[in-house]
C-alpha cells in the first residue's frame, strides 16, 4: 500500500497544489515549515544508506563523473540560456537558475526503478551530487546570477551543509547502528519525503497564488523544457560515449531530476518568494515527466 502511494507522487503533487491555489490560507502559515521538512527529507534519504553504498563510486568512478559533470554542465546553464529566451524576471531567473543549481534528487531512484534502470547506481549517483552540491551549488549560483542579484555564496555553502550534509549524516549514522530495525521500514522513510516535498510544494504555491496564473504558461514551458534538456542530453551524450543503455538510462534521469525541495528553500532564504517558484513547480514537472520516460522505458528491451 505504501509503495502504491509513494509511486502516484505526481498526482498527490498536482492535486496538493490546486488545493493550495484555491485556498492559499490553508498553507501560507505553515511558510516556517518548510527548512524543517527539506531537513526531513535529507534525513530519510539519509536514513536509506549505508556505507557500503559509497564504496560503489570506487568501482565505477567514471560513470558517476561523468554523470556528476553532465548535471551540475548541463542543468544551470539550460536555466540561464531558457530564461532568457523566454524573458523571464530576475526573480524567476534566480528560481531556475538555483533548479538548474542543485543536486539530483531523490525522486529519482523511485524513477529509475520503475524504468528498470539501475537503482543502486542512481542512489550513488544522488549521494555523490548531493555532498557535492554543498560547494558546488552556491558558486554556479553566483557565477550564472552574481551579475543580476546578490549572492551570498558563502552563506548558502553553509546553509546547505547545514540542510543537507548533517541531516545526510545523521539518517546515515542510525541506519548504521539500528540497521535491522530500519531495514524493512525504508518505504516508510520513503513516504515521509513524498508527504513532505507535496507539502513544501503546496506552500510555494500558495504564497505565490496571485502571481501564479500570470506566469503559469511562460514559466510552465520553461520548466518542462529544462527537464526535457537534462533527460535528453543525459542520455545521449552517454550513449555516445558507448555506455550501455541501462546506464544511459540511469544517467538520462539523474541528469533531469533535481533536488527541487533544495531550489525552494535556498530561494525563499536567500531571495525572495517567486524565486522558490520554479522549484515548486520543477517539483510536480519532473516527476511526472519521469513517471512517462519510465513507463516507456520499462517496456522496452535493454
Amino acid at each position: 500500500m505504501i509503495k502504491k502511494i509513494s509511486i502516484l507522487f505526481p498526482l498527490w503533487a498536482v492535486l496538493f497544489s490546486i488545493i493550495s491555489y484555491f485556498n492559499p490560507n490553508l498553507v501560507v502559515g505553515f511558510k516556517s515549515w518548510i527548512i524543517p521538512l527539506l531537513i526531513l527529507i535529507m534525513f530519510c534519504m539519509g536514513v536509506t544508506l549505508k556505507i557500503s553504498d559509497f564504496k560503489r563510486v570506487l568501482k565505477r568512478p567514471k560513470i558517476i563523473a561523468l554523470t556528476v559533470f553532465l548535471q551540475f554542465l548541463i542543468m544551470p546553464l539550460a536555466a540561464f540560456i531558457i530564461s532568457k529566451l523566454f524573458n523571464l524576471s530576475d526573480e524567476l531567473l534566480v528560481g531556475m537558475v538555483l533548479v538548474g543549481a542543485v543536486s539530483g534528487g531523490t525522486a529519482s531512484n523511485v524513477i529509475a526503478y520503475l524504468a528498470k534502470a539501475d537503482v543502486a547506481l542512481s542512489i550513488t549517483m544522488t549521494v555523490v551530487s548531493t555532498l557535492l552540491s554543498i560547494l558546488v551549488t552556491p558558486y554556479l549560483t553566483l557565477l550564472y546570477v552574481g551579475q543580476t542579484v546578490p549572492v551570498p555564496a558563502l552563506d548558502m555553502l553553509f546553509s546547505i551543509f547545514k540542510l543537507v550534509f548533517m541531516p545526510v549524516v545523521a539518517g546515515l549514522i542510525i541506519n548504521q547502528i539500528f540497521d535491522k530495525y530500519i531495514k524493512e521500514k525504508h518505504d516508510i522513510f520513503a513516504l515521509l519525503s513524498i508527504v513532505s516535498i507535496v507539502f513544501i510544494i503546496g506552500i510555494i504555491i500558495g504564497i505565490n497564488q496571485e502571481k501564479v496564473s500570470s506566469l503559469a504558461l511562460s514559466l510552465m514551458l520553461s520548466i518542462a523544457l529544462h527537464n526535457i534538456i537534462g533527460l535528453v542530453g543525459g542520455f545521449y551524450i552517454t550513449k555516445l560515449l558507448g555506455f550501455e543503455k541501462k546506464e544511459c538510462k540511469t544517467v538520462a534521469i539523474e541528469v533531469g531530476m533535481q533536488n527541487s525541495g533544495l531550489a525552494v528553500v535556498l530561494a525563499m532564504k536567500y531571495f525572495t518568494a517567486l524565486s522558490a517558484l520554479p522549484g515548486a513547480i520543477f517539483s510536480i514537472w519532473h516527476n511526472i515527466s519521469g513517471s512517462i520516460i519510465a513507463g516507456i522505458w520499462a517496456k522496452q528491451e535493454d
